[in-house]
């Protein structure tokens, strides 16, 4: 598949560690939404997942760093966060740090991805703050 070829491209210049980590929040994301688009953006270093690849459908995003990986959850600010693990100061879009294979495939993280497929399934536009065209024009 292309797509996993391009993955892999993106992830080639990372440490195995963060390689790793990545490639376990892409499984966990395709696992849960396997209908998902995805798509690799080189310029911005980041592989997306959405119900298509325009904005309003997009839901995650898997973003290499250094020493880790950003999970970045479109509605990540409305989420229930028990833990405490999503940060970011955005009206709508945060984001998780994923250090290790082991966090990728924690409960909480999995619990947010499927929190957010609930929030926005298949053919639902964003709502809430943040979100834009939420109410037709006065």
């Amino acid at each position: 598949m292309a797509v996993d070829a391009d993955v892999e491209r993106l992830l080639e210049p990372h440490s195995e560690s963060v390689a790793a980590a990545a490639r376990a929040v892409r499984d966990l994301i395709r696992e849960e939404m396997p209908a998902a688009t995805e798509s690799v953006d080189f310029g911005n270093k980041l592989v997306a997942f959405g119900w298509s690849m325009k904005m309003r459908d997009l839901l995650f995003a898997v973003i290499p760093h250094t020493a880790h990986v950003n999970l970045q959850l479109a509605d990540g600010a409305e989420l229930a966060d028990p833990t405490g693990i999503v940060e970011g100061t955005g009206k709508r879009i945060r984001h998780i740090k994923v250090r290790s294979v082991e966090q990728a495939n924690s409960e909480p993280v999995r619990a947010l991805v499927r929190a957010e497929l609930e929030r926005r399934p298949q053919g639902r536009a964003p709502s809430g703050p943040g979100a834009q065209g939420r109410r037709p024009p006065d």
